[in-house]
């Protein structure tokens, strides 16, 4: 119980300090992990690499997209951290959307958020193993198919951690044009 209230006071204060510094939200450089776990609610840590190990256990996973879910895309040579993502639209059995950040260099600057890119599955099964992902500055699909771990699904956290179970603090999403939208906490101990 005292471990559950410093765990959701921490955050209490961690949402407090985004609101004061919402302006800056808007230019400053976000990494994808933190803005996923923001955007979806998935309370994992770590580079973006670690988040399907880390799931396993606390959050359902599987390989087809819902909306909201994660999408874990697999470390590579090229992109050695990983990346996650999250569904904010299916289009059709090999299309999706996503909103997410640090993948697009926008107006020369790295860290943007993306809302809505296109993502088509390029694996040969259908299984969305593998993936194309819209790249800005080519106004295009990007070359490179990135490999995907899978999905990691939003809801309760099995191990009672924040982001489900008895705690939780809701998503702090930013807008489209950065500024902070929304805050919802609410801490039930």
């Amino acid at each position: 119980m005292i471990a559950q209230l410093r765990t959701a006071l921490a955050a209490l204060v961690l949402a407090a300090t985004m609101i004061v510094s919402a302006p800056a939200l808007g230019s400053a450089y976000l990494q994808c992990a933190p803005f996923a776990r923001m955007e979806s609610g998935i309370q994992l840590f770590g580079n973006a690499r670690d988040w399907w190990g880390q799931a396993a256990g606390r959050y359902e996973r599987g390989n087809a997209p819902r909306v909201g879910a994660v999408m874990a895309f697999a470390p590579t040579r090229a992109m050695p951290i990983g990346h996650v993502a999250v569904v904010s639209q299916i289009v059709s059995d090999r299309e999706l959307r996503i909103t997410h950040a640090n993948w697009s260099p926008i107006n020369g600057r790295r860290g943007q958020i993306e809302r809505n890119v296109r993502v088509i599955d390029t694996s040969a099964n259908n299984d969305w193993s593998q993936v194309r992902v819209w790249y800005a500055p080519i106004g295009d699909l990007g070359l490179r198919a990135n490999p995907i771990t899978g999905f990691i699904y939003p809801g309760a956290d099995t191990q009672g951690r924040i982001g489900g179970g008895d705690t939780s603090i809701a998503a702090i999403t930013p807008d489209s044009d950065g500024t902070l939208a929304r805050i919802v906490a609410s801490v039930g101990i």
